[in-house]
């Protein structure tokens, strides 16, 4: 078993400043801080969302004390901030990238991206959630004077963050009975293939699908229930739905044979799962803090039949304020009789990634993973690259997504801690993102890790 434990678009630059007076003809100052306008700058100006972060200001005061404040709105109106507090240098310049954050904001020291991954909803049991892959989400920096009650402006700047990257295609799919949306990178192709399915909560969910195919790869980003003609709710899943879906990538013209790659998280991770061992032209799967029973809906394929994960309600823990712990309600499928619920991954054929956030708060993800080890080892089977973040929850989004700490169940019905720390979370999203494209490209034929840029 490879086992580790981790520890931890176009280069234009926005430029803002509050002289507006300034005309053309001094605009070179500003790029040259050499007005006595504070400016502030991002670079670059429009960038793909999993790319790093660089703020600059200059026009200071010697050693002045600054705010930053860092503002996101998402699709359902919810604003998502953080606060980092600055002293300039004797120059009257502030690299943010080099200049230590100070106490008593939302991160301290040396944080490049730490205005991003620190956001926090101002409302509670909010997960900032991107549908919508078309339109860039603008975020908003804005430098106030002094670190107490902040309230002078000195200078503001928006930077466009893109899912979709320059030339890369978004295709709806209704092939048959399969439906999503199939992101196709730029050129001729043939592209390495996969399938990326999210987890509960249903409908069509794009915005990691379309990510990740501006690294070179073409995915279908695969609904499975609560979309247009598609099951209602998720009691029962037939999994010839999902051979469809693979048997449509694998004949797709752009698509880079022998076999394909499959990306589930959290329930889809169970999904993938049972793809890989049931179903043909599978050659790298990837689980992030999924489940190796098949939870929350039974499953079926011809004659085999997996029935749901059983739960004990009364294992569920609320704190003070309300927030369900439900870590430890689902039962072991390991145990008699609940081993009829385990998903049989020694029948599969491929490689396994499982990437475990140690702080998951809504499953046994290390647990699930260790056992999915054993499992292969007992079968002789190849043992599964594992990677374990520490303080780490359950929600691993791509870089720079904010940390969800709680948010509504939908299943459970009620709030749910997910776990997790702000900064270990968010390195870990770095890490985790890098390691899938390094083992799609390394096992679909294909090793090329260049992005497109906007």
């Amino acid at each position: 078993m490879s086992y580790i434990r981790q520890t931890g678009g176009r280069s234009d630059t926005v430029l803002c400043t509050m002289q507006c007076f300034l005309k053309k003809p001094l605009l070179h100052h500003l790029f040259h801080c050499r007005t006595m306008a504070v400016s502030l700058q991002v670079f670059p100006g429009r960038c793909l969302y999993d790319e790093p972060l660089r703020l600059k200001a200059c026009g200071l005061g010697p050693g002045q004390d600054v705010t930053l404040q860092t503002t996101m709105v998402d699709e359902g109106d919810e604003t998502f901030t953080s606060t980092g507090r600055y002293r300039a240098g004797n120059n009257g310049e502030l690299d943010f990238s080099q200049a230590p954050a100070l106490e008593g904001g939302s991160f301290t020291g040396i944080e490049p991206e730490g205005p991003l991954w620190a956001l926090e909803p101002q409302k509670r049991y909010r997960r900032y959630l991107r549908k919508d892959v078309l339109t860039p989400q603008p975020v908003n920096f804005t430098l106030y004077e002094g670190h107490q009650q902040p309230e002078k402006i000195l200078a503001r700047v928006t930077q466009e963050r893109w899912l979709m990257g320059e030339g890369l295609r978004r295709i709806p799919v209704r092939e048959g009975r399969v439906r999503g949306s199939l992101f196709l990178p730029p050129g001729p192709g043939p592209f390495p293939g996969v399938i990326e399915i999210q987890g509960t909560g249903g409908g069509l969910l794009e915005y990691k699908a379309c990510l990740l195919a501006n690294k070179g790869f073409a995915v279908l980003a695969l609904a499975y229930y609560k979309f247009d003609d598609l099951p209602p709710d998720m009691k029962e899943f037939h999994l010839e739905y999902f051979e469809e879906a693979v048997n449509y990538m694998l004949l797709h013209p752009q698509i880079k044979g022998p076999g394909i790659g499959l990306l589930g998280h959290s329930k889809a991770g169970d999904l993938v799962l049972s793809m890989a061992s049931f179903l043909k032209g599978i050659t790298a799967t990837v689980v992030v803090n999924g489940p190796i029973s098949s939870i929350g809906s039974a499953l079926r394929y011809k004659d085999i039949f997996i029935p749901e994960t059983k739960y004990d309600a009364s294992k569920i823990k609320y704190s003070e304020d309300g927030v369900a712990d439900i870590t430890k309600i689902f039962v072991n499928p390991l145990e008699e009789p609940h081993r009829k619920c385990l998903i049989p991954i020694w029948k599969a054929d491929c490689k396994f990634l499982f990437i475990v956030g140690q702080d998951d708060g809504n499953f046994q993800s290390e647990f699930y993973a260790q056992t999915a080890c054993s499992l292969l080892e007992e079968h002789g089977k190849e043992n599964p690259e594992v990677v374990i973040y520490p303080r780490t929850g359950h929600y691993i989004e791509p870089p720079y997504f904010p940390l969800c700490k709680a948010s509504l169940h939908k299943i459970v019905g009620t709030p749910v801690v997910w776990g997790g720390e702000s900064k270990p979370h968010a390195m870990a999203q770095v890490d985790a993102w890098k390691r899938i494209q390094v083992f799609f490209h390394k096992y679909l034929n294909q090793y090329s890790l260049g992005m497109s840029k906007l």
